[in-house]
């Protein structure tokens, strides 16, 4: 994605984001429509009880391997923009800026990032803030 800007910078994976997302709702609505309907019924009520569990369980997982994923990279991009920041200034980032501002910073050129990093930290600027701020947009196309 080479001309990557402001606009075009969100990537969507569509097994996850539409196909995964969509089977664990139409499941989660089923079980819940098997468990409703077995309410009464003492030979389905334990089965439909535990399906609409697992489901729930099945949901959550995916939800939360998100997260764990991107917490990771997180880390892993503000050692990175620690790291350029370095080789550009000789001085670490900012210890006031969060880790979603150095992420919102990882956009920036080499020429206008520790003009940009300054700037946020000084006006605790929001990471949109930050991607809006950037002119010269460098791409980063390996986090999903």
């Amino acid at each position: 994605m080479a001309g990557q800007t402001y606009a075009t910078h969100r990537q969507y994976v569509f097994m996850y984001h539409i196909v995964l997302l969509l089977l664990l709702l139409l499941t989660l609505g089923g079980s819940l429509m098997n468990l409703y309907k077995s309410i009464g019924d003492e030979k389905r009520i334990y089965s439909a009880s535990l399906i609409f569990v697992l489901t729930l369980g099945f949901f959550l997982l995916s939800f939360l391997c998100r997260i764990f994923a991107l917490k990771a990279q997180d880390r892993a991009i503000r050692a990175e923009e620690n790291l350029r920041h370095y080789v550009l200034t000789g001085k670490l980032l900012d210890s006031r800026l969060s880790i979603h501002q150095a992420i919102g910073l990882r956009f920036a050129s080499d020429a206008e990032f520790p003009a940009l990093a300054q700037k946020a930290a000084s006006e605790n600027l929001p990471p949109d803030a930050i991607k809006r701020a950037i002119k010269s947009w460098k791409p980063d196309t390996y986090r999903v």
